[in-house]
């Protein structure tokens, strides 16, 4: 049996709104919205009774999703909004991008902050990684040449 897709990532937050801002400003788009409670999610996700507000978010080429969820119910177990880029089981995703400095200074207005600096690398790419609201890490990426 062969894999056919990764069909999105996820990622919980507690202001939705100011993430689909973020998320629309780097160049996705709103897919949709959905509130869901019903009995099967909380079988799925092994939480039982579960009230999740969700935005599917859609990159422009239509290839890649990212569900963003807030949790109403249960609370909010852990929070590694500060955790460094190393931390085991953290997550972050890598976004290509036309001109780095520019979506740099873009999303600066919704809060991101670059973690380290814009680097190259070879004659391939212009690297680096932001943080968005909330602490997420971002990876943004210009292809060179």
């Amino acid at each position: 049996m062969a894999l056919k897709r990764m069909d999105n990532i996820g990622i919980v937050v507690e202001d939705l709104g100011v993430a689909i801002g973020f998320f629309q400003e780097l160049g996705l788009e709103l897919e949709g919205r959905a509130t869901i409670e019903d009995e099967w999610a909380g079988r799925v996700t092994g939480l039982g009774d579960q009230h999740v507000e969700i935005a599917m978010m859609r990159t422009p080429d239509g290839h890649s999703r990212l569900e963003l969820s807030r949790f109403l119910r249960p609370e909010i177990v852990a929070d590694h909004r500060n955790a460094p880029v190393n931390a085991l089981r953290y997550l972050r995703a890598m976004f290509t991008v036309d001109d780095v400095e520019d979506t740099v200074e873009r999303l600066r207005a919704h809060g991101a902050r670059l973690v380290g600096d814009v680097v190259r690398y070879e004659n391939v790419y212009k690297l680096c990684y932001i943080r968005g609201p909330e602490g997420l890490l971002i990876g943004l990426a210009e292809e060179l040449g």
